[in-house]
């Protein structure tokens, strides 16, 4: 079975898993009119956040266009994204 997750604009660096996803899974994301498949590097819940980009340590994490919080490491594509590797947006402003 195919699992999916949801980006919603293409500047957004994470999407949103819409079934639990184990590690190694193909997770597929459909965008401008693309589907694109990113493997899963750890179990991600359902509900939690995959990347969809590489993201270094103190850069912004983007849903919806906005800045929902700053990376406390590097996340890698297909990286669970939570937070043991993200502080919120509010706490660093």
């Amino acid at each position: 079975m195919k699992k999916f997750a949801k980006q919603i604009v293409e500047k957004d660096n994470v999407a949103t898993c819409v079934a639990d996803v184990n590690a190694g899974d193909e997770v597929y994301v459909k965008i401008n009119g693309q589907e694109l498949a990113y493997k899963a590097n750890a179990e991600i819940p359902f509900g939690h956040k995959i990347a969809v980009k590489n993201i270094k340590t103190g850069e912004f994490l983007y849903k919806y266009g906005e800045a929902i919080g700053k990376a406390t490491q590097d996340i890698a594509v297909g990286d669970w994204v939570h937070t043991h590797n993200v502080v919120d947006h509010y706490e660093v402003v």
